[in-house]
Order: structure tokens, then C-alpha cells, then sequence
């Protein structure tokens, strides 16, 4: 009977951390995002060039690139819990202090919150995926599917908060939520449940990964968080261009890009019952790259918004399922192996809206610098088709 009443407890204090993980998530996803609809903001008040708009996310994901080595320094040391607590303090006070005059001031509170997404990214997922066991890919699609909705509702709250000269309101109220977030966390149960079949299982399946494979999961990782972010976050100066001007439309774009990868990833645990998780990999990869096919070659607000949109849906499956495929692939092993893979979607993180913003400048259209994602997306699709012995699930 003490064994059932520690088993209940565990099973509790467990529901109880994921609540708190996944409102995390939530916030994470505002803090990620939250550079493309402030991003016409920052060129506006400071004349900035594509190029210089480009540091903002350059810094924001260098930043977390920081944050994800130090998050598996720290985790190996003394658990999940510091990394996750000083990350979300991080990510209040940077959020609180973004809509500030000084550009440098707007570029530290960048840095800020993105070492504090760097922190809780890596744990997060990783606690989640060994969690779900067998079901680690359904579970961590349910998790970042809230990351996808503090993205999807960042674009509508800013164009609220400008609307209503609250911007500043607003910001502190998200540093609120991450002070929330650090309290529930200093005293949740971190007791890591142990799903010992499915871990023997990924042990004797990490013995069949060879070095090939790891390079290749790693470019994978890579490049899909640089599509990813460069078309999320340059979507409301796109349309801006488009539009000729800063208007309610447009500052909602990144809306419509995180409303289709949520979407998507609300529908992908439907999906995985009867479909192969490589399968949807591909057929989603697909949809990305058509939509942004369609994006580039968009000449009215409507056709970009629908094409940002299928987009995001398109998107929406392929990271949970890459993170299902590290912990099921290397087992015990994904702890260290991950921290290598998050830090290098870090760096994708910066390199994408960077390159984008880069190619942008010196070839004077942003149409071309989305040419970016698009071939990162067909990249993405020959890595996943020549890996498919081993992601056939």
C-alpha cells in the first residue's frame, strides 16, 4: 500500500510539473516570437536596414545557444530545476524591458530572454520525452503545440497593446507570468519517472546509430529551427512591404504562420495513431516547401497571409518528432547528445533570420531572401529520405 500511495503522489506531483511546463512553454513561445511583430517597431524608430534588423533575432538565438550548453552543464550537475528557474527569470526581466529607447538597451533585453529560452528549452523537452516513453513523439507535439500558442496569440497582443498605447502593460504582465513560473518551479517535484522497457529499447537501438546518422540528425536540427524562425519572424515586415505601410493586417502575420504550426500540432497525435512518424515528416516538409514557394511569389496581403499559414502548418509536426527520434535513438545517451542538437537549433535559431535579413539586403528583396527557408526545406526533405531505415516507425 506505501508503494501504490508513492506511485499515486509521483503520478500527481508529475501532472502537477507538466502543468507548469506546459504554461512555461506557453510563455516561451510568446518570448521566442515576439522579435517579428516588434520587428517593424525597431526598423521604424531606428531607420534600420534588413541587415540591422536581422541582429535582433541573430542575438536572440546566439543567446539561447548560451543558454542550451549551460542548460546541460547545469542539468548534469544538479538536475533540471536551476536551469529552468534562472530561465524563466531571465525571460520576464528581458521581455519587461524589450519596448525600450535606447536600441542597445532593446538588444541586451533580446539577448536576455533568449538565453532564458536557451535554459528551459533543452530540459523541457527532454524531462517530457522520457515522460512519454513509447508516446514521447504524441506528448511532446501536446507540449510544444502550447509553445505554438503563446506564439500564435504574441502577434494579436502586440497589435492590441499598440493599438491601445499599452505596450508597455503588456510586457510586464508576461514578466509577471515568468515570476509565476519560477515560483511554481522552486517547489515542484522533480522525481523523474523511469519508463526502464522503453529505455532499454532506445539503448539497443542507439547502438545501431552511427556517426553518419548523428551529423545528419544534427544538420537536421539545425536547419529546421532556421526555416522555421526566418519565415515566422520576417512574415509582418513581408507583408508590411506588401500592405506599403504598418496596418493591423500585417502586424498579425506571424499570427497566421503560428496559428497553422499550432493547428498542426494540436491534429499530429490523430495523425500519429495511424500514421508513420517519417511519413508525416515528409508530407509536412512538403507543405512547407510549397507554401513558401507560394509566399515568395504572393503579390497581395490575402494570398501571403494564406501561404504564411499552410506554412506554419507545415512546420508543425517535424521538430516534437525529431526530439522523439533523439530520445528514442540514444536512450540514456540523449541527455548528451541533445545538448549538442539544441545548441546547434540555437544556432539555426540566429543563422536563418539572419541570412535571410543578409540576402535581403544585398540583393535588395526580401523575395529573394526568403529563397532561405525554401531551400533549407528542400534540404531537410533528402536528409529525411536518406535516414529512412532509421526513422521508419
Amino acid at each position: 500500500m506505501t508503494d501504490q500511495n508513492s506511485a499515486i503522489a509521483e503520478t500527481q506531483g508529475h501532472r502537477n510539473l507538466l502543468i507548469l511546463l506546459f504554461a512555461g512553454f506557453v510563455l516561451s513561445g510568446i518570448a521566442t516570437t515576439i522579435v517579428g511583430p516588434m520587428l517593424p517597431i525597431f526598423i521604424r524608430r531606428w531607420s534600420l536596414d534588413d541587415g540591422q534588423a536581422g541582429l535582433f533575432s541573430s542575438v536572440q538565438f546566439l543567446a539561447a545557444l548560451g543558454g542550451t550548453l549551460a542548460s546541460s552543464a547545469i542539468a548534469g550537475w544538479w538536475g533540471y530545476r536551476p536551469a529552468l528557474v534562472m530561465g524563466y527569470a531571465l525571460m520576464g526581466g528581458g521581455l519587461a524591458c524589450l519596448n525600450a529607447d535606447k536600441h542597445v538597451v532593446a538588444l541586451t533585453a533580446t539577448a536576455a530572454f533568449g538565453l532564458g529560452y536557451g535554459l528551459i528549452t533543452p530540459g523541457t523537452n527532454l524531462f517530457v520525452a522520457e515522460l512519454g516513453g513509447a508516446k514521447s513523439a504524441s506528448l511532446l507535439n501536446q507540449l510544444n503545440f502550447a509553445w505554438g500558442a503563446g506564439a500564435m496569440i504574441c502577434s494579436p497582443l502586440i497589435a492590441l497593446a499598440l493599438k491601445r498605447d499599452g505596450l508597455g502593460i503588456l510586457l510586464a504582465g508576461t514578466a509577471v507570468f515568468g515570476g509565476v513560473l519560477v515560483l511554481g518551479l522552486l517547489f515542484a517535484s522533480f522525481g523523474v519517472q523511469k519508463h526502464h522497457n522503453d529505455a532499454n529499447t532506445a539503448g539497443a537501438a542507439s547502438a545501431s546509430i552511427g556517426f553518419g546518422v548523428t551529423m545528419a540528425l544534427a544538420a537536421m536540427f539545425f536547419i529546421y529551427v532556421a526555416m522555421e524562425n526566418g519565415v515566422g519572424i520576417w512574415s509582418a515586415e513581408y507583408a508590411k512591404r506588401l500592405a506599403n505601410g504598418i496596418t493591423g493586417m500585417t502586424t498579425l502575420a506571424p499570427m497566421f504562420f503560428y496559428a497553422g504550426l499550432t493547428s498542426g500540432r494540436a491534429a499530429a497525435p490523430l495523425f500519429l495513431r495511424h500514421l508513420a512518424e517519417r511519413k508525416i515528416v515528409l508530407g509536412a516538409l512538403s507543405l512547407a516547401a510549397a507554401a513558401t514557394t507560394l509566399l515568395i511569389a504572393s503579390r497581395s496581403l490575402p494570398v501571403a497571409t494564406a501561404a504564411v499559414f499552410v506554412a506554419g502548418l507545415g512546420c508543425a509536426s517535424v521538430y516534437p518528432i525529431y526530439i522523439a527520434w533523439l530520445s528514442r535513438w540514444y536512450g540514456a545517451a540523449a541527455k548528451k547528445i541533445g545538448g549538442i542538437l539544441f545548441a546547434l537549433a540555437s544556432l539555426g535559431g540566429s543563422a536563418g533570420p539572419g541570412l535571410i535579413g543578409a540576402v535581403s539586403k544585398y540583393s535588395g528583396s526580401l523575395r529573394i531572401g526568403l529563397l532561405v527557408p525554401l531551400t533549407g526545406a528542400i534540404v531537410l526533405l533528402c536528409l529525411v529520405l536518406l535516414l529512412g531505415r532509421q526513422t521508419a516507425a
